[in-house]
């Protein structure tokens, strides 16, 4: 029997799911300015699917992504909201859950190409951990694209006495690089002495994701994986509505849960889901799991 953290899906696309209001460049952060009861509610229904670790709902919540849509004024106030609405659904479950913070690319998604200041980036995700670290269970770094972006956020992160985690994403094909084209081996290579308590990979195809994996092998670190259901994510611009990207219509929760047991059988210690993938995902994987005899846990070393 092994220990497997099982932690949540896709929270923004699941929010635009469910919410009232128009889409909004600022994606989920607007859902916490607007209908913050919704976002408890999510977190609320990936814990009862069986999520043992949650991340909070501040992805799009960066200094630099509220400064280039003139609000930067609500760093503060958005990140202390998000973490208030996860130890919220935590505390209401009454389960053994624990919460990550989350340092996501600073300036959008997949398009790494536009945080190459180490320093820069050093100093915004600096500014993110001083509002989480104190109330948080993990440091999720995740989504980074290049091995720059990597660098900073496990620096600011491991400032701090927390676990740090590093979510890597990677081509949707079967070269095995990062997004920024940069060979994944090698920045692995870089990262893993950066001291981060696990790796994984994130919001990138589950194919492509399963075929990256094989650059884990051999390697004393702890891994993992979470994929999204996008389609094609190269239209998608700074400022940018994500309705512009195309859903895929094959992957059903019973086809992510194929893939995500693939990943735990070839080792991966943390699985879940990133956009697109909801609770019923997360539901049928953790039952997938357990009825192959996995202890599903939110820790590591439990």
């Amino acid at each position: 029997m092994t220990n497997i953290i099982l932690l949540d899906g896709g929270m923004g696309q699941e929010l635009l799911r469910r919410s009232a209001i128009p889409e909004h460049p600022l994606w989920s952060a607007k859902v916490l300015m607007d209908e913050p009861e919704l976002v408890q509610a999510v977190h609320a229904d990936f814990i009862e699917a069986g999520a043992r670790v949650i991340t909070i709902n501040s992805y799009s919540a960066t200094p630099e992504r509220l400064a280039f849509h003139g609000e930067p004024e609500l760093f503060a106030p958005l990140q202390a909201r998000a973490i208030d609405l996860a130890e919220a659904a935590r505390n209401e479950s009454g389960e053994d859950v624990r919460i990550a913070g989350c340092l996501p690319p600073l300036y959008t998604s997949y398009r790494p190409e536009m945080a190459t200041n180490f320093e820069e980036n050093l100093g915004l995700y600096r500014q993110i951990v001083a509002e989480q670290a104190g109330r948080v269970d993990v440091l999720l770094c995740e989504t980074l694209g290049s091995v720059v972006e990597a660098q900073a956020a496990l620096t600011a992160a491991g400032e701090r006495d927390l676990p740090v985690w590093l979510g890597l994403s990677v081509r949707d094909d079967a070269s095995a690089c990062l997004r920024s084209g940069e060979s994944l081996a090698d920045a692995l290579d870089i990262v893993q002495g950066l001291g981060p308590e696990a790796i994984l990979l994130n919001c990138s195809t589950p194919e492509a994701i399963g075929h990256a994996l094989t650059r884990f092998e051999g390697r004393d670190i702890n891994w993992g994986a979470y994929a999204n259901g996008f389609a094609d994510v190269t239209a998608l611009e700074q400022g940018g509505l994500v309705d512009v990207l195309s859903v895929r219509a094959d992957l059903s929760r019973e086809a992510y849960a194929k893939h995500a047991l693939q990943w735990v059988k070839r080792g991966a210690r943390i699985v879940g889901g990133c956009c697109e993938v909801g609770p019923a995902h997360i539901r049928e994987l953790h039952d997938a799991l357990n009825q192959l005899g996995h202890k599903i846990t939110g820790r590591l070393t439990s």
